[in-house]
């Protein structure tokens, strides 16, 4: 088995339907990931443990899916230098604006790149690993563009019924 080159965080396993559309992406590319459940505030010294050796495994990005307060993107990137992608998840009283702010409002200087809430996140944040991977991997690139080329044919097709 291939060597995982990112990884896939949640603070729950309530969370797992949602970060799986992720992983469906990373599989679907051929890009090797792993899933942690860990979590900022109930498992703290063994997520900050996980995180700071990612690197050292051969981590090129960290999937970070949190709700309500969520912390977990943030706590995770301060405690790399891997780009880390936030997707908030979708919470009950407040629909994910919360885990949205939360996620999106990184105080300047240990960025959190921030996707829609819930399952489009999720989706999107294994695309744009993929587009940073494809940066160093040609095959990545064709890939890349074959999934795209794909979705426009989708969509035109629906134009002609």
């Amino acid at each position: 088995m291939a060597r995982a080159q990112v990884a896939i965080m949640m603070g729950s396993d309530s969370d797992l339907k949602v970060m799986n559309e992720a992983a469906t992406i990373l599989q679907e590319f051929g890009v090797p990931y792993e899933i942690k459940i860990l979590s900022a505030h109930r498992t703290p010294r063994q997520t900050i443990e996980y995180v700071a050796a990612a690197q050292a495994k051969g981590m090129r990005a960290i999937i970070a899916g949190a709700g309500g307060a969520a912390h977990l993107a943030g706590v995770v990137a301060a405690h790399t230098l891997l780009p880390v992608i936030g997707v908030p998840m979708e919470t009950e009283y407040l629909k994910g604006i919360d885990s949205l702010f939360s996620t999106v409002q990184m105080p300047a200087g240990i960025p959190v790149g921030c996707m829609a809430i819930g399952k489009a996140g999720a989706k999107n944040a294994a695309l744009l690993v993929v587009a940073m991977l494809a940066l160093s991997d040609r095959r990545l690139v064709k890939k890349l563009r074959y999934y795209r080329e794909k979705m426009t044919t989708a969509v035109l097709k629906k134009n002609t019924r």
